[in-house]
């Protein structure tokens, strides 16, 4: 996190006595990350948090990978997948590499358990849902469209609220009912997940003036925070490709006070304030997260360029270095056909890539965009899961099959027939 915060009761100094109400000393823990020359927080427990029995293995969360030595263009479909389990079981991981993986989850049900990812950070979007994340460092309301980061370590439990009329998916009666639908981005490698730092004061750490959001628009952990019950309490850690369970004699959110700067957040996509330009920017002014060789962006609606004769949606690209993923979450893409919401594009680097045929004489003279779509910007190929081939368009590679066309020239679509990859466009 990029700021200082504190919640509870804490002693005055570090490391000194800070005792309970009945004599006894709370347990001091430092959560700390790079060998304790990165962020950390000081936290303290009613019970020393080393008490803990039970252990066994669940099961295997190694991802297994296809057609890696496949590069084409992907258009997978997550609008008809059903809800199954709950936020952590019912993952479907669709895309990733060594540095991050991708996931799509529509949970069917309420976690009955805790949670602790002890492999990296999990940065969570809401397309749809709310509810409360209770954690060890106190909770955080959550709703549509939301950030929600959550740094390697965390014991966590999210409870959903019940669906809304207006969020209740139109299929919903033709499957279990959903309580959200979130997309994951999972760091697996050593890194974390931070704020740009070109944003931010390099002497301070304070979000500068050009930056797209601040600490205004961050939402950080509040009471309640701390439960002080007995008794037997399940949590499950995350480590070594495996999913660990563990016996608590107590809850596992028992922490009175803490203070630091490493702590989950929220930050809803609506608060970012899009950079525009006269001419088309191109897509790091979206971004809003990094880590180590991936960024997240966030494709907000936005006035679009004002150059008299700009061209407002992307020209054709090849970013050399980088794979590029997109989860549309609403609105009209311009760029693209076919493309809707709960879409996820997937254009690999070395391949050019752009607007649709026909889509940027139909931008001309727009002045503002209604999308919304959440980038995933890779520094190594993504690679897709079995899951991912069974919601892949495979026609999706040949939509760009089409050429330029005078003004005037008017689509097949338009004469009341099918548009298709062969149409001419206006």
């Amino acid at each position: 996190m990029p700021y200082y915060m504190k919640l509870g009761e804490i002693p005055a100094k570090r490391h000194i006595q800070f005792r309970r109400p009945d004599g006894a000393l709370y347990s001091e823990e430092v959560f700390g990350t790079e060998g304790f020359v990165g962020p950390t927080s000081t936290m303290y427990h009613i019970h020393p948090p080393t008490q803990v029995s039970g252990w066994e293995t669940m099961y295997s969360t190694k991802t297994e990978f296809v057609e890696t030595d496949v590069m084409r263009m992907r258009h997978l479909k997550t609008q008809p997948m059903s809800a199954e389990g709950d936020i952590i079981t019912g993952q479907k991981v669709i895309l990733g590499n060594a540095d991050v993986e991708m996931a799509v989850c529509v949970p069917a049900e309420q976690m009955q358990y805790h949670y602790k990812n002890g492999q990296g950070d999990e940065c969570w979007f809401v397309h749809y849902g709310s509810g409360t994340l209770y954690t060890m460092f106190g909770s955080l309301k959550f709703g549509k469209k939301d950030y929600i980061v959550i740094p390697k370590g965390t014991i966590y439990k999210f409870v959903f609220d019940e669906l809304s009329d207006e969020d209740r998916p139109a299929d919903a009666t033709k499957q279990s009912m959903p309580l959200g639908k979130l997309v994951l981005f999972e760091v697996m490698n050593t890194s974390h997940i931070v704020p740009p730092p070109r944003y931010m004061s390099k002497t301070t750490a304070q979000f500068l003036e050009h930056s797209p959001y601040c600490e205004r628009d961050l939402r950080v952990p509040e009471m309640p925070m701390t439960f002080d019950e007995k008794g037997e309490f399940e949590v499950r850690i995350k480590a070594r490709d495996r999913v660990h369970r563990y016996t608590y004699p107590y809850h596992p959110l028992d922490v009175v006070g803490w203070d630091g700067c490493y702590y989950p957040y929220c930050f809803n996509v609506d608060d970012f304030a899009p950079i525009t330009g006269k001419l088309h920017m191109p897509p790091p002014i979206h971004q809003t997260f990094e880590a180590h060789n991936f960024v997240i962006c966030s494709f907000c609606p936005r006035l679009l360029d004002f150059h008299p004769e700009a061209i407002p949606v992307p020209y054709n690209h090849s970013n050399l270095d980088s794979d590029e993923v997109l989860y549309y979450v609403e609105g009209n893409y311009k760029a693209r056909r076919g493309i809707d919401s709960g879409s996820v594009s997937l254009h690999p680097q070395g391949i050019p890539h752009g607007p649709h045929p026909g889509t940027v004489e139909a931008s001309l003279g727009k002045t503002e965009t209604n999308e919304l779509a959440v980038m995933c910007d890779t520094f190594r190929p993504l690679f897709p899961t079995k899951f991912a081939l069974d919601i892949d368009d495979m026609s999706y590679p040949e939509s760009w099959r089409a050429d330029h066309h005078a003004p005037g020239e008017i689509r097949k679509a338009d004469k009341g027939g099918d548009a298709d990859a062969t149409d001419t466009w206006v």
